[in-house]
């Protein structure tokens, strides 16, 4: 992957009012890390890139900033061991749409980890035609979401078997 890891700046908030020169600034970012990557290092080397970077700074060498850690953490997941599930959507999705699977790596963190990394079971993420998730205008194609429903429930079908009542 050409870009494996995030760095996203995602809120900044600055100043007393709009007629001074800014003496305070916060920012909240969100940070990748990688598969296997332990949170608590990934912390640590963060801090010291700030420290080190600060230290260029005249301003910074004497009000260093401070990092707070608030809200959510993960581990990096990458899906393995996954051919029969994967296999058998691609066939319910080929049957919806008449055509291939597409698969994609990504990098975003999803909730499929909770069962990849603690549960041992390996969990797909399949989903509808989008464009800007999680942006402002985030928004999914309503055909296609109809669609996915039809291959999931196909999937599921095949995957839990079926029982006539």
């Amino acid at each position: 992957m050409d870009h494996p890891i995030n760095l996203n700046v995602g809120r900044i908030e600055g100043g007393d009012w709009a007629s001074s020169v800014p003496a305070w600034c916060t920012f909240d970012v969100r940070v990748a890390i990688y598969p296997g990557q332990d949170i608590a290092e990934a912390k640590r080397e963060i801090a010291e890139t700030v420290r080190l970077a600060s230290r260029r700074n005249a301003f910074l060498q004497n009000n260093p900033p401070q990092i707070v850690y608030n809200g959510f953490e993960a581990e990096g997941y990458i899906l393995k061991d996954a051919e029969e599930p994967v296999g058998l959507l691609a066939k319910s999705h080929r049957r919806v749409f008449g055509e291939a699977l597409k698969e994609t790596a990504c990098t975003a963190t999803t909730d499929a980890r909770f069962f990849g990394l603690y549960a041992d079971t390996p969990a797909l993420v399949y989903g509808p035609i989008s464009e800007m998730i999680h942006g402002f205008d985030e928004r999914v194609s309503l055909d296609s979401l109809l669609g996915v429903t039809k291959a999931m429930t196909l999937f599921l079908a095949d995957w839990c078997g079926v029982e006539e009542t």
